[in-house]
C-alpha cells in the first residue's frame, strides 16, 4: 500500500496527490489535430477524457489520432490531385487561382478528417 503524505495549509492537512505524467512518445509534439482532438474531449466527451486521463491513456490517444489525421492528409489531398489535377504551369501564370484551387482542396481533406477522427 501507498503511504500518503500531506503538507499543512492554515489549519487543514491536505494530501499530496500528484498524477504521474504520461511517457508515451514523450519527444513527439502534437499537431493541430492532436489539439483539435484534446478540445473536443474536453468540451463534448468530459467522461471520456477524465477516464483517458486518470489510466494515463490520453497522451497515446492524442498522438495516434495527430499521426493518423496527418497520415490520411497526405493520402486525401494526393488522391484529390490525381482525380482533379491542376496544371502546374497555374502556379506560375496564375497564383492566386492555383492558391485558392489548392486551399479548396485542402479545406475539403480536412472536413473529411474532422468527421472521420476529430469530432466523433
Amino acid at each position: 500500500m501507498v503511504e500518503i503524505t500531506y503538507h499543512k495549509e492554515g489549519d487543514y492537512f491536505i494530501p499530496d496527490l500528484y498524477l504521474e505524467k504520461e511517457d508515451y512518445e514523450r519527444d513527439y509534439i502534437i499537431g493541430k489535430y492532436g489539439h483539435l482532438r484534446l478540445e473536443y474531449l474536453k468540451k463534448h466527451k468530459k467522461s471520456e477524457y477524465t477516464i483517458m486521463f486518470m489510466n494515463k491513456t490520453l497522451r497515446k490517444h492524442i498522438v495516434e489520432i495527430d499521426k493518423q489525421a496527418k497520415k490520411r492528409f497526405e493520402i486525401l489531398m494526393k488522391q484529390m490531385l490525381e482525380k482533379n489535377p491542376i496544371d502546374e504551369n497555374l502556379k506560375n501564370t496564375d497564383p492566386l487561382k492555383w492558391s485558392g484551387l489548392m486551399n479548396n482542396y485542402k479545406n475539403s481533406v480536412e472536413q473529411i478528417i474532422y468527421k472521420e477522427l476529430i469530432y466523433i
